[in-house]
Parts: C-alpha cells; sequence; structure tokens
C-alpha cells in the first residue's frame, strides 16, 4: 500500500494501533477487509491535511460522525476542509465516519470506540434516540465535548448544537407552499422520523401550515432514509392512492426518484420545496424541477461545531451561540460557494 505519512500519524488518523498499521500496509495476514479499508481511508485523510499536519499550534483531533446519504456527506466534507486552515489557535485533524445507514446499534458501536481511544471532540449526526443519547453522555461524562450538528439530541447533555433552526425552516416552507397553492395535497417527505431535525421541521410546518393554508393536507412519506430506491418506493406507495399532488416539501432528500416517481403516475406538483445544495438539487433547480431549496452555510455550521469544541478546552474565549440563517434559493440566486465558501 502506497504511501508517504509516519505510521503513527496513521495510527492517530485511523484510531487503530501503529501494529495493526503496519501488519495492513505489509500485507500481513491477520487484517479484516474493514481494517484495511479504515488504513485506506486514513491515508487518504492524511492527503487532504497535508496543510493541516504542517500547521503550528495544539493539535484537536475531532470525529465527524454523520449517518447522511453520500450526496450530503460529501458537502459535510467540502466544508470541513474548507474551513480547517481558518481555525485558530487550534489545529483541527478531523477524522471521519460517514455512512448512507447507521443503525442504532452501529452509531452507539462507533461512539464507544472513540470514547475508548480517545478523542478532542465529536461532530454528531445521528438518530434521536435513547440509546444514542445514553453513548452522547458517556462521552461527554469522559470529557469529551460532543457537538451535535444538522440535527439534534437535546436532551443527552450534548455540549452545543451547529446547524439551522429546523422548526423556523419549516414555517419557512409552509409560507412558500401556501403563496402557490391553498387546498389539494401536500407530500411531506423525511429521511428518518426519529431524526430530532427533521421532526422539529414538521412540527413547524404543519403548525404553520394549519395557519397559513388551512384547507391543505399534508401526507407523509417517512423512512425514506434519503436514498433513491426506498425513497421512490415509500413515495409509490403513499402517492399511487391519491389522483393529484398539489406540492411537495421534501426534509429528507431522493428528489430525483420523488418526482421521477410522481411523474410515472401522472402527478404535476405545483410547488416543489427542497432542503440543501448538494449536486443533484443545484441540477434540479437548474432544470427547473424544484421551486424552492432552503439552504444553510455548512462552513458556517462546522465552524460553529469547531469552535465549540475549542471552548470547551479553552482554546477559545467563548462558545458560538445562535443557529445558521436560512436562506432561499431559487434557479437565479445559487451561491457560488455551496457553503463551501
Amino acid at each position: 500500500m502506497t504511501h508517504r505519512f509516519p505510521i503513527k500519524e496513521i495510527s492517530a488518523q485511523s484510531g487503530l494501533s501503529t501494529a495493526t498499521i503496519d501488519r495492513a500496509l505489509n500485507g500481513r495476514a491477520h487484517v479484516s477487509p474493514q481494517t484495511r479499508a479504515r488504513v485506506v481511508a486514513a491515508i487518504a485523510e492524511l492527503e487532504q491535511q497535508e496543510g493541516q499536519m504542517a500547521a503550528r499550534g495544539r493539535r484537536l483531533f475531532i470525529d465527524i460522525v454523520v449517518e447522511a446519504p453520500d450526496r450530503f456527506c460529501r458537502e459535510i466534507t467540502k466544508a470541513v476542509h474548507h474551513v480547517l486552515p481558518q481555525i485558530a489557535p487550534a489545529v483541527v485533524r478531523p477524522r471521519f465516519e460517514m455512512r448512507e445507514v447507521m443503525g442504532v446499534a452501529q452509531t452507539v458501536a462507533v461512539l464507544a470506540r472513540i470514547a475508548k481511544r480517545g478523542s478532542d471532540g465529536v461532530c454528531l449526526k445521528a438518530r434521536d434516540v435513547p440509546e444514542v443519547r445514553q453513548a452522547i453522555a458517556g462521552l461527554v461524562g469522559r470529557g469529551i465535548p460532543v457537538v451535535t450538528i444538522f440535527t439534534d439530541c437535546l436532551t443527552s447533555g450534548r455540549t452545543a448544537y451547529a446547524g439551522l433552526d429546523n422548526e423556523r425552516a419549516g414555517r419557512t416552507a409552509a409560507r412558500l407552499v401556501s403563496r402557490v397553492v391553498s387546498r389539494g395535497v401536500v407530500l411531506a417527505t423525511l429521511s428518518r422520523n426519529d431524526f430530532q431535525g427533521e421532526d422539529a421541521r414538521l412540527d413547524g410546518f404543519r403548525t404553520a401550515l394549519g395557519d397559513y393554508a388551512p384547507h391543505l393536507e399534508v401526507r407523509m412519506v417517512q423512512d425514506t432514509s434519503g436514498l433513491n430506491q426506498s425513497t421512490a418506493q415509500l413515495v409509490e406507495a403513499v402517492a399511487s392512492q391519491l389522483s393529484d399532488v398539489a406540492g411537495v416539501y421534501s426534509m429528507g432528500g431522493g428528489n430525483r426518484a420523488i418526482q421521477t416517481t410522481l411523474a410515472r403516475l401522472g402527478l404535476a406538483p405545483r410547488v416543489y420545496v427542497a432542503h440543501d445544495l448538494d449536486d443533484e438539487n443545484v441540477d434540479l433547480l437548474a432544470q427547473g424541477r424544484l421551486d424552492f431549496v432552503l439552504y444553510h452555510d455548512l462552513a458556517q455550521d462546522m465552524t460553529r461545531a469547531f469552535r465549540n469544541i475549542m471552548a470547551a478546552h479553552r482554546l477559545a474565549a467563548m462558545p458560538l451561540d445562535g443557529m445558521s440563517d436560512i436562506q432561499i434559493v431559487v434557479a437565479d440566486n445559487v451561491p457560488a460557494s455551496r457553503g463551501a465558501g
């Protein structure tokens, strides 16, 4: 396995022992495919962080643990690497654990591994369930600050939250939908109903829609994981029972699959509101297939997350409070930076 980094750096990046790294690099026996994959991933991360490795300052290893579709994970990774040179006086070295579907047991196992090997902080997007909340409390109890990102686990004892105001985002979506349609059925899609952020979006949307357009009915499509295949199947199961769809509020992504499915059923929503400016949504905006995208600057969110971890280590004067601004994006005003500027 070709590389140019000291074994101790690969060990620190991957969380594996130097002996395991040596066996993996030299193709020796008793190394699982999963372990080899972690070594490969650690080397790739080091290649992206070479500037950070040469920088001066206290080094903080921060674990970024995320359950989200690959398209959103890529946007998070871009934002992280963009803000790293701007974080001072610490030198942040991120370690990524990102999966499209990370069950509760897997999430707890990842957090337990981090607790065992040690970490300077964790940025976490995970399900808001008792087992995860308990794991977060265990990390904080060990002196490892945990900042929830994009979706929250409010009662877990986490150190801080970095992301948008999800309830306000839902209300904003309701305002936009009600300006276009006032009667009929609106499909509201969630990747998972145990992501606290999406749950808050739904609450805000339903409450505000009741005020703005009481004759609109909300039909739910839940637990899609934001993945195209599962999203298409679940949307079809609900939409095939409808003669018309006035609008769509997509909280969990999979928008190309949603639109393809509705078109196959002969349903054409008059208004479509989505979240996040990943590559897929930017393309759909350009094609006129999305009307509005609710956007928050991921670079701003990750800066806030890192600053809160630094404050916990007394490397910043105070944590950064507040939530990200919500921007309403249409095809004509897509930000050039898209969260990485």
